[in-house]
C-alpha cells in the first residue's frame, strides 16, 4: 500500500488542483486575471449580502456598521459586473469563443445578463427613495415586455427573494459550468499561426495579489464613498407636505382616471379597482375608528348623473385649493377629506398596505404614490429620470459611488429612436431583450462572429516578448 497517496490533501493541493496549471505566458497578464477578480467580487457579494440578509433593513439603514457594509456591497456589485464585462471584452477581442468554446462564451453572456438583473433587484430591497423610483420605472419595463405576469417588482417579498437566494444560484451555478469548461479547455491560444506564444507555469502569487488588492480597494471605496440614502417617500408625508394634493388623487380614484386606473399595460396586479381599493375600503375602516358619518354610501346611493356631478365638483373645489371640509355637503368632498385627514396620522397608509396580498407587498401603496405625480417630481428634481440619464449615478448628485452605468444604453434609446415613442417601455424592453440574445448567440453566427479579427486588437492582447526574442 502506498501511504503517501492515502493521506487526505491538503488544502493548498486541493486549491492547487482547482487551479489551471499550464497556460500561455501572456495568460498571466492582468488581461486574464478580469475572470479571477470577477469571482473575488462575487465572493466579497456573497459574504456582505449574507450579513445584510441576516442583520435586516433596519440595520443596514439606520447605523453606521449597516452603512459601511451596504456600501461595501454597493461597490462589490460595481466591480463584479465591471469586471464580467471587461472579460468578456477580452474574450471578444481575442475570438476565444471559438470552437470548441462557444458555449463558454454563452455561459459568461448568461452570467453578465443575470449579475445585471442580480443590481437592479438589489436597488429594489435597498429601501430608499431610489428602491421606490427604481421598482416603479422597473415595472413599467417588466409590464411592457410581459415578464409582468411573472415578476411583479413592487412585491417586496418577492424581489427580495429573487435577489438574496433565486439569482446567486443561478450565478454561482453559471460561474461552476463556465469555469468546468474553461478547466477542461483551458486558455484559449492565439488561432493566428503567426503569433507566437509560449506555455509557462500559472503565476499564482500575482493572480491573488490582484484579487488581494480589489478586496482592499472595495473596503476602502467602501469607506470612503458610502451608499447614498435619500428618505423614502410616504403617503402620510405628502399628506402634510400637500394635502390637496392626495386629495385630488383620491377623487381621480373615485372616477377611475389616475395613471393607474388607465394604466395600458393590464397586468395584475395592475387591474385592480382603484375606488375599491383606495377608497371604500378605507373609508369602511374610517368609519368603524370613528364612528362618523357614511357619506361614502350617500355618494354610491346617487344615481350616475349625480355621481358624476359630485365627483366633477369635487375635483375642482380641490384643484381650487380647497380646504378639507368632512361635513361638506358633497359627498366626496366629505369621504376624501375625511381620508386625507387619515393619511396625515399615517394610518390611511397602513390600510392601504394591509390590503395587500402580503405584508411586504408595496404595490397599492406605490401607486397610489404614483397617482399623486410626487415620485416624478422628485426624481426629476434628482436628476434620477431615464431621460436625464439618471440611472447611471447615485442620488447625491455625483459620480461616486456611480449608479446603474449599465442602464446607459435604455437612457440612449429614451432620448433618441424611442424619444417620441408612446409604447417606449415595451419597445425599450424589446430592443435590450434583442440585444441580449444577439450577445448570447454571438460565436454562432457567421460572418459577425469574425467581426474581432478585423479589428485586430488581438495580437496586443497576446503579445509575448520571451516568445519573440526567441523567434
Amino acid at each position: 500500500m502506498n501511504h503517501q497517496t492515502d493521506r487526505p490533501k491538503s488544502f493548498k493541493n486541493i486549491l492547487s488542483d482547482l487551479m489551471l496549471q499550464d497556460i500561455p505566458a501572456y495568460a498571466n497578464k492582468i488581461y486574464y486575471s478580469l475572470g479571477f477578480l470577477s469571482m473575488t467580487s462575487l465572493l466579497v457579494l456573497i459574504i456582505s449580502g449574507t450579513v445584510l440578509a441576516f442583520k435586516g433593513p433596519n440595520w443596514w439603514l439606520t447605523t453606521a456598521t449597516g452603512l459601511y457594509f451596504r456600501s461595501i456591497h454597493l461597490w462589490a456589485a460595481q466591480a463584479f459586473i465591471f469586471f464580467i464585462l471587461l472579460h468578456l471584452l477580452i474574450v471578444f477581442f481575442t475570438s476565444g469563443y471559438r470552437p470548441p468554446r462557444r458555449f463558454t462564451w454563452v455561459l459568461g453572456a448568461l452570467m453578465l445578463f443575470a449579475a445585471l438583473i442580480e443590481a437592479e433587484f438589489g436597488y429594489g430591497i435597498r429601501g430608499d427613495f431610489s428602491s421606490q423610483w427604481r421598482v416603479l420605472q422597473a415595472s413599467d419595463l417588466y409590464n411592457g415586455s410581459g415578464l409582468g405576469k411573472i415578476v411583479n417588482n413592487l412585491n417586496y417579498s418577492q424581489i427580495y427573494g429573487i435577489h438574496i437566494v433565486a439569482i446567486p444560484l443561478a450565478i454561482v451555478a453559471l460561474l461552476f459550468l463556465h469555469y468546468l469548461l474553461v478547466k477542461a479547455r483551458g486558455i484559449a491560444v492565439p488561432f493566428k499561426k503567426e503569433v507566437p506564444y509560449r506555455i509557462v507555469k500559472t503565476n499564482r502569487r500575482a493572480l491573488f495579489l490582484r484579487g488581494a488588492v480589489l478586496v482592499l480597494a472595495i473596503l476602502v471605496l467602501g469607506a470612503v464613498f458610502k451608499s447614498p440614502f435619500i428618505i423614502p417617500t410616504t403617503i402620510q408625508s405628502v399628506a402634510h407636505d400637500d394635502p390637496a394634493l392626495v386629495a385630488k388623487t383620491l377623487v381621480a380614484e373615485i372616477d377611475h382616471t389616475s395613471d393607474t386606473a388607465t394604466y395600458m399595460d393590464t397586468i395584475d396586479p395592475y387591474t385592480y379597482d382603484t375606488e375599491q381599493v383606495y377608497v371604500a375600503v378605507p373609508f369602511s375602516q374610517y368609519l368603524k375608528i370613528t364612528g362618523g358619518a357614511d357619506s361614502m354610501a350617500a355618494f354610491e346611493s346617487g344615481d350616475p348623473a349625480t355621481q358624476k356631478a359630485d365627483t366633477a365638483a369635487a375635483e375642482d373645489y380641490f384643484n381650487n385649493n380647497g380646504a378639507l371640509d368632512m361635513a361638506n355637503a358633497n359627498p366626496v368632498i366629505a369621504t376624501v377629506s375625511a381620508l386625507t385627514k387619515l393619511a396625515q396620522t399615517g394610518t390611511y397608509e397602513s390600510i392601504v398596505q394591509g390590503e395587500s396580498a402580503g405584508s411586504d407587498n408595496r404595490t397599492y401603496v406605490t401607486r397610489f404614490l404614483s397617482d399623486t405625480g410626487i415620485m416624478d417630481a422628485k426624481a426629476e428634481d434628482l436628476n434620477m429620470t431615464t431621460g436625464q440619464y439618471g440611472m447611471l449615478r447615485e442620488e447625491n448628485g455625483g459620480l461616486l459611488p456611480p449608479g446603474a452605468w449599465w442602464l446607459a444604453p435604455l437612457g440612449f434609446l429614451d432620448n433618441t429612436v424611442l424619444a417620441n415613442d408612446p409604447d417606449q417601455d415595451r419597445d425599450g424592453a424589446e430592443i435590450l431583450g434583442f440585444l441580449v440574445l444577439l450577445l448570447i448567440a454571438f460565436p454562432y453566427i457567421p460572418y459577425v462572429n469574425k467581426i474581432p479579427e478585423k479589428i485586430g486588437l488581438d495580437k496586443l492582447i497576446w503579445k509575448d516578448k520571451g516568445a519573440d526574442a526567441k523567434k
